[in-house]
């Protein structure tokens, strides 16, 4: 399974995420969680906003861990908002720049863990179903990426949740029409730069992980002496697959079905999250 991270909050730089943690995402990317013989050695991508309307895009095909382009570019970027992808590519699929997440288009970034099950047999079905004037845009392989042209297809400027609910809706009737059982498995990170929309869905039981950081000022008064935490904004909220630190009352796990909304505020949003047709 691929991992992924978002951050939203006063600016940091990535690095503080992706190298510092005990278990950051790069470690992650060496072996990840449940599934530690699995290497996220397929590639990593690093998108966030700065001084541009659009975001930056950095992203290679190579193993996170010994990029040492990521590991410079990480530790000058001071960026209020960024997503952080390492891929574990599903079987069949290439191993090139263009498959590797964050996906960009205009102001909005993407990144997923999961797969649209048999997706050789409904490849061509849902990517016939992006908007003719978006298809162009679509540079890589990947299921991951035409589930992002799906949900801008079905009205991600106007109605970003909606837009995911209607993206997932469709692949689950198409599923559903092939006789696939359960088509559709994901958490996904998606951003405009005003906000972290992240999603924890799967159309079987086994639902992949996702949780959010607590209250930075909660961890403030647990932890006092913890040095990492003293400049992070009270609203600064971190979304991962799986925990970057074991410290007690850090995370809060995501419910399956449900949609979480960082943005502004002391407090993030949990929705309940339902796939409906287009």
């Amino acid at each position: 399974m691929c991992r992924w991270l978002a951050y939203f909050g006063d600016p940091i730089r990535p690095e503080e995420l992706l190298y510092e943690p005990r278990r950051s995402l790069i470690e992650q990317s060496r072996s990840s969680g449940p599934d530690a013989g699995i290497a996220n050695a397929d590639g990593f991508g690093l998108g966030w906003y700065g001084l541009s309307d659009a975001p930056g895009l950095f992203r290679s095909s190579l193993p996170a861990w010994g990029d040492q382009n990521l590991r410079e570019l990480s530790a000058q970027i001071r960026s209020p908002l960024f997503l952080a992808h390492v891929r574990a590519a599903s079987a069949g699929m290439p191993v090139q720049q263009t498959n590797c997440h964050p996906f960009k288009h205009g102001k909005w970034l993407f990144v997923h863990n999961g797969y649209i099950a048999d997706w050789p047999h409904l490849r061509r079905e849902l990517t016939m179903a992006v908007d003719p004037d978006l298809y162009p845009y679509i540079e890589g392989s990947t299921d991951s990426e035409v589930m992002f042209y799906l949900a801008l297809t079905y009205g991600l400027e106007d109605d970003p949740l909606g837009a995911l609910e209607r993206m997932a809706g469709c692949i689950e009737a198409a599923g559903y029409r092939h006789g696939t059982e359960h088509p559709l498995q994901m958490t996904l990170g998606l951003s405009d730069g005003e906000q972290v929309i992240a999603v924890r869905y799967a159309s079987g039981p086994e639902v992949n992980t996702l949780f959010v950081s607590t209250s930075v000022h909660d961890i403030r008064l647990l932890l006092p002496a913890e040095e990492r935490f003293r400049h992070f904004s009270d609203e600064a909220r971190v979304v991962v697959s799986e925990p970057l630190i074991d410290l007690p009352g850090l995370w809060h796990e995501v419910p399956p079905s449900t949609a979480l909304i960082v943005r502004d505020g002391p407090d993030s949003e949990d929705l309940p999250f339902v796939p409906r047709m287009p």
